[in-house]
């Protein structure tokens, strides 16, 4: 059996990114003959205040933790058929794992699903921002075989470092993403998902939910997933926590998805999986224009782009007076991740390109 190690921040099954890039393929990559192993060291312990202000002791312990674990992997990269690091081995401006990593038997395989060149970083982190260097992407993907690029403009910056860069889409498991039935009721729920980073584009929906609440009144329900300290009164908003258990069952609830962003250099980098969760469980989806989200939607057939708060009003208006075309742009959404989209849809090209990867000498 060949073995992949799976370089990564978070737990399995913890982060979106983690999830929809590469671990609902592990299955599959078994029972064709990878054994995949995944290394991280945010454990469920430092989940719980890497985003929040302070707790600097614990971050030091997390910090030291992931060299260790990293150290750990350098020791054992021999074992290895394929080394797949996702985004970075660690969070500070070093590359020095990627590079011992480099030294190995191992093929390399680079992938993400951001544009990770630009500095990002979470308001609870802002003062150790001398601790990263963004720049440091294009180092790593130098040292790589291969990159999975999540769309066309993260592949655009990628090919000045490799030349060997493909298109892998974040893709949803569309077995396990089927919508879950709810009683009817009188009322449009108005859905937002995200996390305590991305909260920040929710914003971007204000003004055109309010025109929206102005005209339709108690008619409209606004739920917001994802950061559970986010409260706005004058939307009646109470943020939920994202939950691995309910994450279905709460998408679900939503008559119509948003996804609201701003047209910026780390938005244009974005893989559209907000978007995307919605379209898999038939929910009509209403998106900014921006990046992969052009590609993803056929405007007017299977969603919606928008722009300036007049097109939001609009089409959120005709979204919100007709059922009928809430069903038939939902079917046609969930139908455009089954073809593009879907685990199905790409785990061949997963297969395709690791087994290349080991069968070169």
């Amino acid at each position: 059996m060949k073995k992949i190690l799976f370089i990564a921040s978070h737990r399995f099954d913890r982060a979106p990114g983690q999830r929809f890039r590469f671990e609902q393929y592990f299955q599959f990559l078994k029972s064709k003959g990878y054994d995949c192993e995944l290394s991280f060291f945010i454990d469920e312990r430092a989940d719980k205040i890497i985003y929040k202000p302070g707790h600097y002791f614990e971050k030091l312990r997390m910090i030291l933790k992931g060299i260790r674990t990293r150290l750990k992997n350098v020791h054992q990269r021999n074992e290895y058929d394929i080394i797949f690091i996702f985004r970075e081995a660690f969070m500070t401006r070093s590359i020095y794992f990627e590079k011992q990593f480099k030294k190995s038997r191992a093929k390399l395989v680079f992938d993400f699903d951001d544009a990770i060149w630009h500095m990002d970083i979470s308001e609870a982190n802002k003062r150790f921002h001398w601790l990263k260097n963004p720049a440091k992407t294009g180092d790593i993907i130098a040292l790589c075989d291969i990159v999975f690029a999540g769309n066309a403009y993260l592949a655009k910056y990628a090919s000045q470092f490799c030349k060997n860069v493909v298109i892998i889409p974040t893709t949803i498991d569309t077995d396990e993403y089927q919508r879950m039935k709810f009683p009817p009721n009188d009322f449009i729920t108005i859905g937002w998902s995200g996390s305590v980073t991305t909260i920040k584009h929710f914003e971007f929906a204000l003004p055109f939910l309010r025109r929206i609440i102005e005209k339709y009144g108690k008619r409209i329900r606004i739920k917001v997933i994802g950061d559970a300290s986010y409260r706005n009164e004058e939307f009646n908003i109470e943020g939920i926590g994202w939950n691995r258990k309910d994450e279905v069952k709460e998408l679900s609830s939503f008559d119509i998805g948003i996804m609201p962003l701003p047209d910026d250099e780390w938005a244009n980098g974005k893989c559209g999986l907000k978007g995307l969760q919605y379209m898999a469980l038939e929910i009509p989806t209403i998106m900014s224009p921006v990046g992969v989200n052009k590609e993803i939607i056929v405007n007017g057939e299977n969603g919606f782009l928008a722009q300036e708060t007049e097109e939001w009003v609009e089409k959120l208006s005709l979204l919100i007076d007709s059922e009928i075309l809430r069903k038939s742009m939902g079917s046609k959404a969930r139908q455009t991740v089954i073809d593009r989209y879907s685990v199905l849809s790409q785990q061949e090209n997963y297969l395709r390109y690791f087994n290349q990867l080991t069968t070169k000498g």
